[in-house]
């Protein structure tokens, strides 16, 4: 009895030695996943935050992509507008574009001609019919004279008209301011008719290619012998792009004519305004020198 509860005990001893090991693997292990688990949530948080910054900066330069190219719409579309307007010149039949452009340029010439010429006959109208006025009551006409002389514009041309003739009676006086103010007005008017003209003649080219247009629109149907939209289409756009550019450009001409004109009115004002004050001052020097 005695010497098998000395062998259990051996065998117990030998069982326990054995699992110590066994149970230090084990430890071992455990610890081990863990700190490979560990380790692994550290590189998931590393790969996200890598990824992160990925997104990040491929948002950043397609954004900034995004800005170049909206900085560099406005230079292509300005020449693709250019170019627009080239081609569409072109298919409207180069010839007859040719003859509205140039009836445009010529009534722009005539135009700016007008306007230099209305400009410099401009002056300070109120203030030289007070110095006239003041001279020709000091009885210095010879002063108001000089000084209508050295004064540019229509209204000095008809003072110094009048004061010409101050020793004359009043009804010559008139006379003569009368007939020189209708020479004057009609050098304001010099060249306004062709202006008229050319205002008429851009749109009546851009008609005329209209009926061109449609001529060889029918035609190209005579030639084909068939309806299509694509053989109408090249003889409509002929048309419609002539009558277009005749449009616009009577539309410059007019502009500026109205402009023109509106200058030549308030001239012709001045001028009248001018008789009548030196209608005025004469009348008044008559009186006290005779």
């Amino acid at each position: 009895m005695k010497k098998q509860l000395s062998t259990f005990v051996a065998v117990l001893a030998m069982a326990f030695c054995l699992n110590t090991p066994v149970m230090a693997q084990n430890d071992e292990a455990a610890q081990a996943a863990v700190e490979a688990k560990a380790e692994g949530r550290v590189l998931n948080d590393a790969d996200s935050i890598t990824d992160a910054m990925a997104d990040s900066l491929d948002t950043a330069l397609e954004d900034l992509a995004e800005q170049q190219d909206s900085a560099l719409v406005a230079p292509v579309e300005h020449g693709g507008l250019h170019k627009s307007l080239k081609t569409k010149f072109i298919e409207g039949n180069a010839g007859f574009m040719s003859l509205v452009a140039l009836a445009l340029i010529i009534g722009l010439a005539f135009c700016i001609e007008r306007l230099i010429y209305l400009s410099l006959a401009e002056i300070k109208t109120r203030k030289f019919l007070g110095e006239i006025d003041e001279k020709i009551q000091k009885g210095d006409i010879e002063g108001a004279k000089d000084l209508s002389r050295n004064t540019r514009g229509p209204v000095a041309s008809i003072c110094y008209q009048g004061l010409m003739r101050a020793d004359e009676d009043m009804d010559e006086i008139e006379r003569s301011v009368e007939a020189y103010g209708s020479v004057q007005a009609a050098k304001l008017d010099k060249g306004c008719s062709w202006i008229t003209l050319f205002i008429a003649i851009a749109p009546s080219l851009g008609f005329l290619g209209t009926v061109i247009g449609m001529v060889m629109a029918f035609d190209q149907i005579q030639s084909a012998g068939d309806i299509s939209p694509t053989i109408v289409a090249a003889g409509m756009k002929v048309a419609l792009i002539t009558t277009i550019f005749g449009i616009i450009a009577a539309v410059i001409l007019q502009v500026f004519y109205n402009y023109i004109l509106t200058k030549i009115e308030r001239l012709t004002s001045e001028m009248e305004d001018a008789a009548v004050t030196l209608f005025d001052a004469l009348g008044k020097y008559k009186m006290k020198k005779g």
